[in-house]
């Protein structure tokens, strides 16, 4: 996976590089290791921002969080796009096993022919 980051009116340190290589590591298992991850991170008005846009070939999903500390930004991001991302999957689970879902009452009676009209009594 592929990681970016950006950084506007905040100093550039290692520990927000590892927050966020750690914060990044978290989604890997709801995206395996396809796709870009970019990371916006900066200061308005005193509140610390975090987005993240998260971009492959079927999906793209963005996030954005802020608070007074953008530790907790970062954290709050990765929720919104858990969320997101764990809402989608189940969507297309349900989808999937609906379809394929067939249910068997009596196994004896699954190979035999029947008439409509001997049921219809």
């Amino acid at each position: 996976m592929k990681i970016t980051t950006s950084f506007l009116h905040l100093d550039h340190t290692p520990a927000l590089d590892h927050k966020i290589k750690e914060s990044s590591e978290k989604l890997t298992k709801f995206f395996k290791s396809k796709g870009t991850i970019k990371w916006s991170c900066y200061v308005k008005n005193g509140e610390h921002f975090a987005e993240i846009y998260y971009h492959a070939p079927h999906c793209e999903y963005h996030a954005k969080a802020w608070s007074e500390n953008l530790y907790t930004s970062i954290d709050m991001a990765v929720e919104k796009i858990e969320k997101q991302a764990f809402k989608k999957k189940e969507k297309y689970n349900k989808i999937h096993r609906e379809k394929s879902e067939m249910i068997i009452v009596d196994p004896n009676m699954a190979w035999t022919d029947y008439d409509d009209e001997e049921d219809v009594a």
